[in-house]
C-alpha cells in the first residue's frame, strides 16, 4: 500500500494531499509546510506533484495591433479579426473587441487565451455591480484602473496576462481612452496603438488627430491606418472589426474587408520593372 505524506501534522482534518516519494514532493511540501491548506498555492503543489504548471511565459495563439482614438463625441476603437498560432494565420474570426457594459468596449492583443479570461473577470464584476440593483453601474475609469490591478498582481506572481488591453468608454458626458499592459502599467491618451500598430499606427493616430474630430471621421482613419499594417504586418489580415462608444452606447460593426490595391506595375512584374538601370 503506498504511503500517504501529510502536510502538516497540525492539519484538523489530516487529509492526505500528495503521493510520497520523490525528494521534488517534499521539496513542494517544505514550502507549504504550516500554511494553511486553504491558503496554499495550487501552482506550487501541483509542480511539486510533477502535474503542469500554468504560466503563460510563451505565447502561443496571438492576436497583433489595437489601435484607438478618442473624439469629441466619442471613443472609436479598431482591430483586425486574426488569430495567429505563431506564424499560421490560424483562427480569422476571433473579435478581439468586448463589450464590458452599455458604455465601455475592451479591445485586446497579445495571448487570446489571456485575453479571455480577463474578459471573463471583468463580466463576473460588472454582473455582481449589476445585482446590486442600486442604480449604479462600473464606470469605464474603474474597468481601467481595475485591469491595471489585476495586471500588476500578476506580474508580481511571474505569472503575468500576456496582453495589451485599451479600454474605451463614455462617462460624465466625457470620453475616455486608457491602455495597461501586462506588467500594470497603465495611463490615458487621445490616441493609443498596441503592437506592430505602436511602430506604424501611432505616428498616423497622432498625425490625424484633432481636439474637434468626430466618431465618423475617426473610424474612417482607423480604417486606413488598418490598411497600412495589412500591407506591412505579417501578423494581420484584410478583416476588421470597428467598435464605437458614444453618448447613445456601444456599437460594434460586423467583421468587413479591407479595400486594397495589389496592381501596381512593380507587384506584378517585380522591383526591376520600373528600374531603367543596365544591371
Amino acid at each position: 500500500m503506498e504511503k500517504v505524506i501529510y502536510v502538516n501534522e497540525t492539519d484538523a482534518q489530516r487529509k492526505p494531499l500528495l503521493p510520497s516519494a520523490s525528494s521534488s514532493v517534499m521539496s513542494g511540501l517544505r514550502l507549504t509546510a504550516g500554511v494553511p491548506l486553504k491558503d496554499r498555492d495550487d501552482s506550487v503543489l501541483a509542480s511539486a506533484a510533477g502535474a503542469p504548471v500554468k504560466h503563460t511565459s510563451r505565447p502561443i495563439v496571438t492576436g497583433s495591433s489595437v489601435i484607438a482614438m478618442r473624439c469629441k463625441d466619442g471613443v472609436v476603437m479598431a482591430t483586425d479579426t486574426l488569430a495567429s498560432y505563431g506564424s499560421l494565420a490560424r483562427f480569422r474570426q476571433i473579435s478581439r473587441l468586448y463589450k464590458a457594459t452599455d458604455h465601455c468596449v475592451i479591445g485586446g492583443g497579445g495571448d487570446m487565451s489571456d485575453f479571455f479570461e480577463l474578459c471573463e473577470t471583468v463580466r463576473k464584476e460588472t454582473t455582481l455591480e449589476y445585482c446590486y440593483d442600486d442604480g449604479h453601474m462600473i464606470t469605464a475609469s474603474a474597468i481601467h484602473q481595475m485591469l491595471a490591478r489585476i495586471m500588476y498582481n500578476r506580474r508580481n506572481k511571474m505569472d503575468p496576462y500576456w496582453n495589451y488591453m485599451l479600454v474605451a468608454g463614455w462617462q460624465h458626458g466625457k470620453p475616455v481612452l486608457g491602455y495597461v499592459d501586462l506588467v500594470g502599467s497603465h495611463f490615458v491618451s487621445e490616441v493609443i496603438a498596441t503592437g506592430y500598430g505602436e511602430y506604424l499606427g501611432l505616428p498616423l493616430l497622432r498625425k490625424a488627430y484633432r481636439e474637434d474630430i468626430t466618431v465618423e471621421e475617426g473610424k474612417k482613419v482607423l480604417q486606413q491606418i488598418l490598411t497600412v499594417l495589412f500591407y506591412r504586418d505579417a501578423r494581420t489580415i484584410d478583416r476588421i472589426q470597428i467598435a464605437c462608444v458614444t453618448e447613445k452606447g456601444v456599437e460594434i460593426s460586423e467583421p468587413t474587408k479591407l479595400e486594397t490595391e495589389w496592381s501596381y506595375k512593380a507587384f506584378i512584374s517585380g522591383a526591376r520593372a520600373s528600374d531603367v538601370s543596365t544591371w
